[in-house]
């Protein structure tokens, strides 16, 4: 694995970032859509980061290829809370498994504070052991369980809440 670069999303990448959204979908690991999301749909979450205190970040490798996303996303709407957020890394289907996803981790972790963030939370599917590892090797620690929240292809299925304080 080379070395992976950052940069803010802009509208033209919306396209590719719906497209691996829209991958995990199948594998009922990663998130609670059960069916693809079109550009059109995820406008206003696009719209709704900005590289000051909620980036969206497009990630690349050395040959400027989209490997994936992240995104630093409003815990809460309420003001109190504008020091968490909620981290979504979501990888190309050819890129996952390659240990992306630690380097993609840790780059969060070390920017965060530069966005006012102190808090990073991580909304895990609790049978999605690889992310589930992947958050805990940084140290983010269990701060809830909201048991049986989702039904996918009719099982029931829990969402652990994961935690890191930043600052």
């Amino acid at each position: 694995m080379g070395e992976l670069k950052f940069r803010n999303a802009e509208l033209s990448d919306l396209k590719k970032i719906v497209e691996i959204y829209n991958s995990t979908i199948a594998s009922r690991m990663v998130t609670a859509d059960v069916e693809e999301v079109s550009v059109e749909s995820k406008q206003q979450w696009f719209d709704e980061h900005n590289p000051e205190t909620r980036p969206l970040w497009v990630v690349e490798d050395a040959e400027d290829q989209t490997v994936g996303w992240v995104s630093f996303s409003s815990f809460h709407e309420r003001a109190a809370y504008s020091g968490t957020v909620e981290v979504s890394i979501y990888l190309d289907e050819i890129c996952r498994g390659k240990g992306y996803g630690k380097t993609i981790l840790q780059y969060c972790i070390d920017n965060a504070g530069k966005f006012g963030v102190n808090n990073l939370v991580a909304l895990i599917f609790l049978h999605n052991e690889p992310s589930l590892k992947l958050f805990r090797h940084f140290g983010f620690e269990d701060w809830g369980t909201l048991p049986d929240v989702a039904v996918l292809d009719g099982i029931e299925r829990s969402l652990k809440i994961l935690g890191k304080r930043i600052s």
